[in-house]
């Protein structure tokens, strides 16, 4: 059966926009919790757009089920990272002008760069996890570097305007699970997933675990964080 984490960045979205204190996501993720997620995903990026230094560290010592901290490989982000102690890191691109993720790490023309940062976080009993594009090469090089798992970007996925496409993306994102568990690493997905696409790709029995977090936030908007999560853990699950 697989996992949901929830990505809770968004409600600190909602925080900045005001520059206020409300929406809190220390609450946040104690109601995801509570709701029976599995995990709560934070992404601490550079320009500190919505989740904050003080949010990490009030989440990590709140979450009591696993908490994952998503960052782009920079020397501050890392050092944060080694301090608080999240069950993994997902190391994932960034660029300042991106309203989100666009696509996977280039893992091969990284490859030099990311080895002494996992062999580090390993070191310190971190566990880290690689966000990539359903592609056999990349996920073949993260298996070379010792990762412990990928996140599988579904973005393409979600993003598909025919059926036909979804399903080139599908397939993509299928072939590339089972490739990545036949290299004994963990398997996780996510990007765009919704309470529309989320139900063919949880089949996909190599994927471990979901991260999904705007999509909830968004229904969260509407009909409250609590059955926003039960609804999406009945759709992975």
């Amino acid at each position: 059966m697989a996992k949901l984490n929830v990505n809770i960045d968004h409600i600190a979205t909602i925080r900045q926009a005001r520059g206020g204190i409300e929406p809190d996501p220390v609450f946040a993720a104690i109601i995801v919790e509570l709701a029976g997620a599995d995990g709560i995903t934070i992404h601490l990026r550079e320009d500190r757009r919505h989740i904050q230094d003080r949010d990490v560290q009030l989440i990590s010592e709140i979450v009591k089920t696993k908490l994952n901290l998503e960052m782009a490989a920079v020397d501050e982000i890392i050092n944060i990272a080694l301090e608080i102690k999240p069950n993994w890191v997902t190391l994932v691109p960034e660029k300042r002008q991106e309203l989100t993720t666009e696509g996977g790490l280039d893992v091969i023309k990284n490859y030099k760069t990311l080895l002494p940062v996992i062999k580090n976080f390993q070191k310190n009993k971190i566990k880290v996890s690689l966000f990539v594009d359903p592609d056999l090469k990349q996920i073949k090089f993260a298996s070379q570097l010792g990762a412990d798992f990928i996140e599988i970007h579904t973005g393409k996925y979600a993003d598909a305007k025919t059926k036909k496409e979804e399903n080139i993306e599908y397939y993509k994102i299928k072939k590339s699970a089972v490739f990545a568990k036949k290299l004994k690493l963990g398997v996780n997905a996510g990007h765009g997933l919704n309470y529309k696409n989320t139900a063919r790709v949880a089949k996909i029995k190599e994927i471990e675990e979901f991260s999904i977090g705007h999509s909830i936030i968004a229904c969260a908007s509407l009909v409250g964080l609590d059955k926003a999560v039960r609804g999406m853990l009945k759709l992975v699950r």
